[in-house]
């Protein structure tokens, strides 16, 4: 266990980095901007993405699930937050109560599947560039083709979006969560 924590905690750390960055860049004129989550314009995106993570905060600590807040613009506060608690071998043991019992180490996975994602998402949308390791990208693609059934059932993938096979991994990945890599605003 202790090698696959230290593999997702490095992703999870270059994830957190870069979206991080990005989100740092966007200008008060970037906010009202679309992007590839529909229901989200850019202000909209950035704020749930600070209730992901500081959701994933919560559980990884033992903690409740918590109710989405309002828009603070400290993502990047809560970002280092989020990895200072999974930096804590004991935070990959047991399960979850607050998430319906699921293991750590797929709340972690969870994780950097949102942070990858909607990093994505908000690059895309001002129109920044965001790649990510071919390691993370490959991670990515095989967590996402087993939680698919499960996400798209509660709503946090949309259908599966078709790409070429000679796809890079992270469009590959994309598309499994339903995401058009080719999308532009």
């Amino acid at each position: 266990m202790e090698e696959n924590m230290n593999e997702t905690l490095a992703m999870l750390r270059g994830a957190a980095d870069r979206t991080s960055a990005l989100v740092k860049g966007v200008s008060d004129d970037e906010l009202g901007l679309p992007t590839p989550c529909s229901e989200y314009d850019v202000k909209g995106l950035i704020n749930h993405m600070e209730w992901a993570i500081s959701l994933f905060e919560s559980v990884g600590s033992g903690g409740g699930f918590l109710p989405p807040k309002d828009y603070t613009g400290d993502f990047p506060e809560r970002a280092e937050r989020m990895l200072a608690v999974w930096e804590r071998p004991e935070t990959w043991e047991g399960v979850s109560e607050a998430m319906g019992g699921l293991p750590k180490t797929v709340l972690a996975r969870m994780a950097l599947t949102d942070l990858v994602a909607h990093g994505w998402d908000l690059a895309r949308a001002t129109g920044r560039h965001y790649e990510v390791e071919e390691e993370t990208a490959a991670a990515l693609r095989a967590f996402s083709a087993q939680m698919a059934p499960t996400g798209r059932a509660r709503g946090a993938f949309g259908d599966e979006v078709a790409v070429p096979d000679d796809a890079s991994s992270l469009d590959r990945f994309l598309g499994l969560i339903g995401r058009d890599p080719a999308w532009k605003p």
